[in-house]
């Protein structure tokens, strides 16, 4: 089963193209990194699908045109209409490293344990609200839930593996989330 600290969001599904079941998307990764995945996966009825892509095509630099594997009719392909779009975070990785990408978005994050500088676990990165200006971090920790700012000045080090984000928390901050 797919669980949501496994998935990084790169899109949502517009509306189908045609009547054989081709869909368009708006992704915010590049054709070749998007061809390169394993699977798309949407949440349907409170479950993460994965769905194979048979094609894909450009249709402007930020939409794509998608077949995908069991969706032949307008119908079928309508399901899908406005459900976010999601990659595996391993599949993203890989392809960020064959790319030498040095960045990654703040929601490949969500998962990992967040922990200040002297080593101190403050908790899991649960959601970041990209809503404000300002990305922020939601963390949890037992009863207790911290906002704190996503800013790469605060961030010290990441750890991949260990799924661990080291921070470098002003002062008092996590006193103002309680």
């Amino acid at each position: 089963m797919i669980t949501r600290e496994e998935l990084i969001e790169i899109g949502h599904y517009n509306k189908p193209h045609g009547l054989s079941g081709e869909i368009s998307a708006t992704v915010d990764v590049e054709l070749d990194a998007l061809q390169s995945l394993s699977c798309l996966v949407s949440e349907m009825d409170g479950i993460f699908v994965p769905f194979f892509v048979n094609s894909l095509r450009p249709k402007t630099s930020e939409t794509v045109l998608l077949t995908i594997d069991g969706i032949d009719n307008e119908q079928e392909a309508a399901c899908l209409v406005n459900h976010e779009i999601y990659a595996l975070k391993r599949d993203y990785r890989l392809e960020s490293e064959d790319l030498e990408a040095d960045g990654y978005p703040l929601d490949y994050f969500i998962g990992f344990d967040l922990h200040e500088s002297d080593g101190n676990r403050v908790g899991k990165i649960v959601e970041v609200d990209e809503q404000t200006e300002n990305a922020i971090f939601i963390v949890e920790d037992n009863d207790k839930e911290f906002m704190l700012p996503a800013t790469d000045d605060l961030i010290l080090e990441f750890d991949l593996d260990k799924e661990v984000i080291v921070m470098e928390l002003p002062e008092g901050i996590l006193d103002l989330n309680q």
